[in-house]
């Protein structure tokens, strides 16, 4: 379904990340894989090298301008383009009222998540070719603020924004922008944000790919501007 497309995933060392590039992966995408740990970055990409396809393991932090021109640039020089961009890394953050919230976690939190997919997707753009997807991971804090959610909901919020206007400013290029909430998983983030849930009842990463494979599919080429609940994705095969 994904024979030689060029797929780029951010925060592919763990959960959701890890998770796409496998099945992407194994849909015969080749890959460029990024997190800012190499030492967890590393076995992902050992793993998906075992399906056949071509890996490009890059440790960058994509909220910092030089590593993104440096990860694009690699990219580039590997596959030629990307056909399929994922911003999927992100930060949780504190979670604390507003009034309690530390400045420097809120600048760090909205640099990693609305900050680095603004700087990524800006980067790619030019290399990214008519039937191109740009696919956004948002949140379900991120169309309805919660109390104690700070900067992540802001965030996100803000990455709906980005996954609109870039729909409407690329739809003539037949480039497509898509945003996904994937919901509660079995991942340490949602862990971390909800620390007295039995995790054995949220699905796992792996069991929650259907709407990604989609997205970077040429069966979603006229789907753009929309906003999807990955466990309640339907395929169509």
């Amino acid at each position: 379904m994904l024979q030689n497309k060029a797929v780029m995933i951010t925060g592919a060392s763990r959960g959701l990340g890890r998770a796409l590039a496998l099945a992407y992966a194994q849909e015969g995408a080749n890959l460029v894989v990024n997190s800012r740990n190499a030492g967890l970055l590393d076995p992902v990409a050992e793993e998906t090298k075992g399906t056949g396809v071509e890996v490009l393991a890059i440790p960058a932090d994509v909220s910092r301008s030089t590593h993104v021109e440096m990860l694009v640039n690699a990219a580039i020089e590997q596959f030629g383009r990307i056909d399929v961009l994922v911003n999927n890394a992100g930060l949780l953050g504190p979670r604390v009222p507003i009034e309690e919230y530390p400045e420097d976690e809120w600048r760090r939190v909205l640099d990693a998540n609305l900050t680095a997919p603004f700087l990524l997707t800006r980067a790619v753009i030019p290399h990214m070719p008519e039937g191109g997807s740009i696919i956004n991971v948002t949140s379900g804090v991120s169309i309805e603020g919660r109390a104690e959610w700070g900067a992540y909901s802001v965030s996100k919020f803000g990455v709906e924004g980005l996954t609109q206007i870039l729909a409407a400013e690329l739809k003539d290029r037949g480039i497509r922008a898509n945003s996904v909430d994937p919901g509660g998983m079995r991942t340490e983030m949602r862990a971390a944000a909800y620390p007295d849930e039995d995790p054995t009842t949220r699905i796992t990463p792996e069991e929650n790919t259907a709407v990604f494979l989609y997205l970077a599919s040429d069966e979603s080429r006229d789907v753009t501007g929309e906003r999807f609940k990955a466990q309640e994705f339907q395929p169509t095969r």
